[in-house]
């Protein structure tokens, strides 16, 4: 007989699927697959790999390469990617894809002010994300300064199980959609302070759920505390999380629940408000 895992360590699931095995799985008579991949393909470009080959990509997508080759010929020749020598990246046009999201969505159009509010008043950078296919993204933010050693800007991604933001909004999931989150993430640790038990997760989400903000020390990144709070609908759904992080040797854990926190709730209030 198997012995059980040891309570506390990460899980080691099986291989999960790649982005083209998702693709593939969704594929019905009315679905396009190259339109899905052609996405895929633009998203596999981030921050830390701001250009790629076309081995590279197919490499972290798992779409073969003539795939990837057709794939980014079209997107240059519609303006969206360029290319120096076997190396390819996204052109400025590529913003225009996101735009409209951003141009007509009541909660990204309202956020920027009250973010920039509450930067001042706390001098810390603010951020406003959603959940999104089980990471953070982030749809608005203010920043005054970089606190962490990864840029973060709108469209940027971070794993929700181990930031105040996506501790927040995983709180706030049904029962249902938690239990799927549970059942695709990896947990990995980020730094020896990073909670990777599925059981001591789903323990903390209860208490964020019931105190009604998240609180994460060290647990992205060393020398990084932030503080998160959720932004309802009028229905009274948590669509949205607000936070601000702030480096730990000058924030302490209680000024971020004595003065950051009530500014926090304030802001989501505002934002809340003009919700529909």
């Amino acid at each position: 007989m198997t012995a059980p895992a040891a309570a506390g360590k990460p899980k080691s699931p099986a291989a999960a699927p790649s982005i083209a095995d998702e693709i593939e799985a969704l594929a019905d008579p009315n679905f396009m697959t190259s339109l899905a991949r052609g996405l895929a393909v633009i998203r596999a470009f981030s921050d830390q790999r701001r250009s790629l080959t076309i081995a590279q990509i197919s490499h972290r997508t798992g779409i073969p390469r003539a795939a990837v080759r057709r794939c980014l010929y079209t997107l240059r020749q519609l303006g969206y990617a360029d290319a120096d020598g076997n190396n390819f990246s996204l052109k400025p046009k590529v913003l225009t894809l996101g735009y409209s999201y951003l141009s007509s969505t009541p909660l990204t159009v309202s956020a920027l002010p009250i973010l920039n509010t509450i930067s001042r008043t706390l001098s810390e950078s603010c951020s406003l994300a959603a959940l999104e296919e089980g990471e953070v993204l982030y749809v608005a933010r203010s920043a005054t300064s970089r606190v962490m050693s990864v840029s973060l800007n709108t469209g940027s991604r971070l794993p929700a199980y181990c930031t105040s933001l996506g501790r927040t909004l995983l709180a706030h999931l049904p029962d249902d959609m938690l239990d799927d989150y549970f059942a695709g993430v990896e947990l990995k640790a980020k730094t020896d302070r990073t909670v990777v038990s599925e059981t001591r997760l789903r323990e903390i989400l209860a208490e964020i759920r019931k105190n009604g903000y998240a609180l994460v020390e060290e647990e992205l990144e060393v020398g990084l505390r932030s503080i998160a709070v959720p932004v309802r609908g009028a229905a009274g759904n948590v669509v949205a999380a607000l936070n601000v992080g702030a480096q730990a040797t000058r924030v302490s854990s209680r000024q971020m629940r004595d003065d950051f926190l009530p500014v926090l709730l304030r802001g989501a209030q505002e934002l809340s408000v003009l919700l529909p």
